[in-house]
């Protein structure tokens, strides 16, 4: 049993989908969510500190489910949130705290869960893998679920180099994943399915091989971004814009409000003043762009 009574987790940020990986695919991004745990007397669930409210709810699913699966007696904690990722910006925000409270839980209970088991929780609470994996791992994650029960079954995790950066830009206003998801289709036509997955697959292929020059104009997403990205202003500008500054690809990330641009170091400034000139073109003043590196290190629990 452990005696811990305090845990800080630091969760990084995340692009999910990667183009038409929908789902699947997700990359773990330099920006951060730090979320303390500290153990208090009584029984009970979390208490927020000042300032933490808004994750409540999310906060207080993943402790239920990690009581639940570890079946360990419930225990009264205070959390603290120094939040890094904006909410609803397509950046994984809700995964970052959901895989930190499993995390911090596991390491206050001493139940050394094993990331895999951790990654299966969150990917239940969440619905999908594609976020709950590089907030775990970070790097480049393809992860692969139960066909019959979406259950979250591996993940294969590659390093992404520092010659790549990613421009990430994103209007005001936040967007809900399930608001977003009301906005796909129920079917798709065959010839949609087809592009997309070999679209999906060329990119995976690419970063694997690290033959980054063969990501120019690899993205092509037939399956989520034709629905979603009408209704973002100036989003499909931004990501042209982006790629006409030398970006080497482009995709909606997530469910947005945020696009990213993946482009090539020396190329970072001139594709963000880009793509940041085209949003405020298209939605006025508020628009907000960061150049980003990948994080190869994933979840780190002190």
């Amino acid at each position: 049993m452990s005696t811990r009574q305090s845990v800080t987790v630091r969760v990084p940020a995340s692009t999910s989908n990667c183009g038409s990986g929908f789902d699947t695919l997700g990359l773990a991004l330099r920006l951060y969510n730090r979320l303390t745990l500290t153990r208090i007397p009584g029984a009970g669930g979390p208490v927020p500190a000042p300032g933490a409210e808004a994750a409540h709810v999310m906060v207080a699913e993943a402790a239920g489910a990690f009581f639940r699966k570890t079946g360990r007696a419930r225990f009264r904690f205070r959390y603290a949130l120094a939040a890094g990722v904006p909410a609803g910006r397509g950046l994984g925000s809700s995964a970052t705290l959901r895989a930190g409270t499993l995390a911090g839980l596991n390491a206050l209970a001493g139940t050394a869960l094993p990331p895999p088991q951790l990654i299966a929780l969150a990917t239940a609470l969440e619905g999908h893998p594609d976020n709950a994996t590089p907030s775990f791992l970070g790097g480049f994650c393809v992860a692969r679920t139960d066909p019959a029960t979406g259950a979250y079954v591996d993940c294969v995790r590659v390093a992404v180099p520092a010659e790549l950066v990613f421009v990430f830009a994103a209007p005001p206003g936040e967007a809900r994943t399930d608001v977003s998801r009301r906005a796909l289709p129920r079917t798709l036509p065959f010839s949609d399915a087809v592009r997309s997955i070999n679209a999906a697959s060329f990119l995976v292929a690419v970063l694997a091989a690290r033959e980054y020059r063969k990501l120019r104009h690899a993205v092509a997403d037939f399956v989520h971004e034709p629905y979603r990205l009408p209704g973002i202003p100036g989003g499909r500008r931004a990501i042209d814009a982006g790629l006409a500054a030398g970006a080497l690809t482009g995709w909606l990330s997530g469910s947005g409000t945020g696009v990213l641009c993946v482009c090539r170091r020396g190329r970072a400034h001139a594709v963000r003043a880009a793509m940041a000139a085209a949003l405020q073109a298209a939605a006025g003043g508020g628009a907000q762009a960061w150049v980003l590196a990948a994080d190869n290190a994933g979840l780190v629990a002190t």
